[in-house]
């Protein structure tokens, strides 16, 4: 018990979690030493290109200045293998809704340092939000924000199903497997976080969403339960990560069918078909994301889809993600 106290104090704070990689690259790794070469940074700072598609308007930054917290997962892999590697599927479609659906708010919901919400600010003149309770996090990606000048408010609460306070379970894995869900990850530890339905917080807001993602591992139906007035009254197009826990896709289903939505699951290349069913049985991490759309999808809607994942795949090689 000591000993997995002791990690998760190590783990939950950066500067002791620096201080003990730099005593353990000096040890033998036979004793419990690190390769040097496999410890990150204690700031990673890199640009990430963002894309342009054809035909598109040239407005906004070109690069995205990353600036993060050295282990945090996101930012490690889009260092590591740019938009390309980082949900292309759901990117493509993402900006493609942003494009198209009628005027009103991104809502990022489970931004995490904000990805989502950053690509809606970059490449639109809507009004974004991007929900993240981690308090560490929810500062990185409010000064990502800052550091770009877009136009994004980070909401420090976590959207559900009731308002009030929560513990937020840290999860042992990675930093963006944090959950309000118990037992849905091995915890590091849990903090107290204010939680809010969406339908309460948008009265409140006084705005209109249109774009919803929704990443919130495992409390994904929590959402929808607590934001069916805004589905059923403003119809955004929904971006919601579904996996095959604890009947998660059921119900989903349950929620979304007296809605009339479509069901469409992010996978290969558009246009997709509809499916009878969501499920989350089977899908590989990055093509865990389904689109819940308030209409038929048109088909002008896939051509920018496919147009925006050509942008998106299209960073050349010998142009690689700037470390600043």
């Amino acid at each position: 018990m000591v000993t997995g106290q002791m990690r998760a104090f190590v783990r939950r704070h950066p500067t002791m979690r620096h201080a003990t990689r730099q005593i353990r690259i000096r040890l033998p790794q036979s004793l419990g030493g690190l390769d040097p070469a496999l410890v990150p940074p204690r700031v990673r700072r890199f640009e990430l290109d963002l894309p342009r598609r054809a035909g598109g308007g040239q407005s906004g930054p070109s690069t995205l200045r990353i600036t993060a917290p050295g282990d945090y997962w996101v930012p490690k892999r889009l260092q590591q293998n740019g938009l390309a590697e980082y949900e292309p599927e759901t990117l493509a479609c993402f900006l493609a809704a942003v494009e198209h659906a009628r005027p009103g708010a991104v809502l990022d919901i489970g931004a995490n340092v904000g990805v989502y919400a950053a690509l809606a600010a970059a490449r639109s003149r809507r009004k974004v939000y991007a929900f993240e309770p981690t308090p560490q996090i929810a500062e990185t990606a409010r000064a990502i924000a800052a550091d770009n000048d877009l136009d994004i408010e980070v909401v420090e609460i976590a959207l559900s199903n009731h308002s009030g306070t929560d513990p937020l379970r840290l999860s042992a894995t990675t930093d963006a497997s944090n959950s309000l869900a118990a037992g849905f990850r091995p915890e590091l530890g849990r903090i107290p976080v204010t939680v809010d339905m969406m339908s309460h917080w948008r009265e409140e807001a006084g705005i209109v969403p249109s774009v919803l993602k929704i990443d919130t591992e495992a409390t994904e139906p929590d959402v929808i339960a607590g934001g069916l007035e805004v589905l059923r009254r403003f119809r955004p197009w929904v971006f919601c990560e579904v996996m095959s826990y604890q009947g998660i896709d059921e119900r989903l289903m349950a929620l979304l069918e007296p809605l009339h939505y479509h069901w469409y699951h992010l996978t290969g290349v558009p246009p997709y078909r509809p499916r009878q069913v969501i499920s989350g049985h089977g899908a590989i991490p990055r093509q865990r994301m389904w689109l819940f759309a308030p209409e038929p999808v048109p088909d002008r809607m896939w051509d920018t889809a496919r147009a925006w994942r050509e942008a998106i795949d299209s960073r050349p090689e010998d142009h690689p993600i700037r470390t600043t």
